[in-house]
Order: structure tokens, then C-alpha cells, then sequence
């Protein structure tokens, strides 16, 4: 429940100021611990007897003393100010020590494919902090859903949110083995008018299918899919399954591919895919767990030693 504001209306230096005059016993020593001047404390501590209506302090021209209202003050005051000091130690900590819980979204194709192993290692680097994935192909509001970081495929800027490419995915041409049982692999990319080609609906335009070797050639084939779809991760399944060749990401690919499940055709011909954004919230700093994960990604896209390995990051966007 949010505290109400009228329920007090000092000020935080100054109730810091009284308890400061009960720990050390005099207002001299509570301004050089304050690094004030004796006025100025005294005034804090009359101001805060005015703001409470009540007096908090027994006054002589010797010394001054609690009252027995002010050592009630002073009991829950001095507790508040230790978990607000607490508090505000925990959000210092948050931007410079990399620990908590780390609440990140992708969609289902990538947070399958790609992100369980970048997600095992990272928890192995980090042990101190938690990690919830939230696979879904639905683009999540991340202040609406409390989420640190997205992993989002191409797609139109975000008012209010900041967005890191990691790298720029290419799409090739895959096809199980059973399938190339049945079927010739393609010797070149005219072949592939004679074959059941699965394609996502947003990779296939009206000009067809483009694709490039990578060398500056690029090609655009006028072709018909087979199968039809809304989503990679169903392309990929299909593709699996011996349904035809598959048109994929090659991060997304890249598991099924290095156990033999399918195999690349037509290589290097390859669409040039989208970017892959770290999106996070704008205008903060962000926490540390949030900016270790991300460079753990990126640094795991661009290892050639990842069977994920992308192309080279761009720039900010």
C-alpha cells in the first residue's frame, strides 16, 4: 500500500538530524556529525516539531534531552531511516552489482531454438542471478509486463524503449535428409520451382524470394510455397518433419543442422534477415544483471565457436 502524504510532512534531513541529537546526546556533536552548524540543527529539529505538533525535545540552557514523545519518534524513525538507507544501498547495488532476477521476453522460434544454451551459460557465469523467459510471438509491453530485456526479430521502432543490434541474421534453405531421399537436392536455385518449399508469409513478398550468395549476386526467384505459414518455428518443425525445404533463420536452424537433422542447401544463397534488437527501457540507466545479459548474448552470437554464431553486430538503433 502506498503511504499517504499527509500522514507526515517533514522533512527526511530533518527527522535524520533528530535522531543524530538522541544517538550522540548534544547538538554539538550531532552538527559535526552532520558536518552543519549548531542552528541550523536546532532549527531542523523545531521544524520538525512543528511538522508533528508535537515536542520531541527537552530544552535547558545545559543540554537537551528526549522527551518521552520523541523517544517514541525516535524508535520508529530510526528504523525507517535504516531501511531507507537499506533501500536506497539495494538500488545502488542494482546499477553496479550483477545479481537478482532477470526477466526477459523472445519470440517461441528463438527462445527455443537458440536461447536455452546462451541461457545455460549465462547461468553458469551468474549464479547470483535468475533468469524467466517468456517465449511468446506476442509483443509484450515491457513496462506494462515488468520486463528488463526483449529479443525481438526486425520490426518497427518502439517509442520510449532503446534497441541494441546484436546481429543481423541471414535466412537459408534447408531440407531433412528423408526429404532428399525422395527428392533430388536442388543443383541451383531455378531447381527450386520443382520443389515443396515452406516459407513464412513474412519472408515471402510479391516479388518472390530473394536471396543472395553473399559475393554481391542476388536473385530473386518468382516461386509458389507448398506450405505456407505464419511463423518460423512452425517452418521449422515442418522442415524437420520431411515436409519440404524449409526457408530459415540460420541461428534458428543451427541446433537441428549440427545434429545431422537437417542439412543446408543451395549454400551460401541466403536471404538477409532481419536484426536482432536487445530492446530495453529508455532514459534509465540500466541494472547490471540487464546489461551483463545482454553482452552475454551478443558476445554468444558472435563466438565462432557457437553453433548460433551470427554476422558482426551493427550499431545502435
Amino acid at each position: 500500500m502506498v503511504a499517504r502524504t499527509e500522514t507526515f510532512r517533514g522533512g527526511l534531513d530533518d527527522v535524520r538530524a533528530f535522531c543524530t541529537v538522541v544517538d550522540l546526546g548534544t547538538v554539538t556533536a550531532a552538527a559535526a556529525s552532520l558536518r552543519e552548524t549548531k542552528g541550523s540543527v536546532s532549527r531542523r529539529i523545531s521544524r520538525l516539531e512543528r511538522a508533528l505538533g508535537a515536542r520531541l525535545m527537552a530544552r535547558t540552557s545545559r543540554a537537551v534531552s528526549p522527551t518521552a514523545e520523541g523517544l517514541a519518534f525516535y524508535a520508529k524513525a530510526q528504523e525507517s531511516l535504516g531501511l531507507l538507507d537499506e533501500a536506497a544501498e539495494t538500488a545502488r547495488d542494482a546499477r553496479t552489482v550483477p545479481a537478482g532476477h532477470l526477466r526477459m521476453t523472445t519470440s517461441i522460434d528463438f527462445g527455443i531454438e537458440v536461447m536455452p544454451e546462451i541461457v545455460a551459460s549465462f547461468r553458469a557465469a551468474f549464479p547470483q542471478i535468475t533468469v524467466e523467459m517468456l517465449n511468446t510471438d506476442a509483443r509484450l509491453d515491457l513496462a506494462a509486463n515488468r520486463i528488463d530485456l526483449a529479443l525481438r526479430l526486425g520490426g518497427a521502432e518502439e517509442t520510449g524503449y532503446h534497441a541494441l543490434v546484436l546481429a543481423t541474421l541471414a535466412v537459408g534453405l534447408y531440407a531433412a535428409p528423408a526429404y532428399l531421399l525422395r527428392r533430388p537436392a536442388p543443383a541451383d536455385l531455378a531447381d527450386l520451382r520443382d520443389h515443396d518449399l515452406i516459407l513464412a508469409r513474412e519472408r515471402f513478398g510479391a516479388a518472390g524470394l530473394a536471396l543472395t550468395d553473399g559475393r554481391g549476386r542476388t536473385e530473386s526467384l518468382a516461386v509458389s510455397p507448398a506450405i505456407a505459414v505464419s511463423d518460423f518455428a512452425t517452418a521449422h518443425r515442418l522442415t524437420l518433419a520431411g515436409a519440404g525445404i524449409g526457408h530459415l533463420p540460420t541461428l534458428v536452424a543451427a541446433r537441428a543442422e549440427a545434429a545431422g537433422r537437417i542439412v543446408r542447401v543451395l549454400g551460401p544463397w541466403a536471404t538477409r534477415g532481419a536484426s536482432l534488437r536487445a530492446v530495453t527501457l529508455a532514459g534509465r540507466e540500466l541494472p547490471a544483471r540487464v546489461r551483463v545479459f545482454r553482452a552475454h548474448v551478443g558476445a554468444a552470437l558472435a563466438s565462432p565457436a557457437c553453433p548460433h554464431a551470427a554476422e558482426e553486430p551493427d550499431e545502435y538503433s
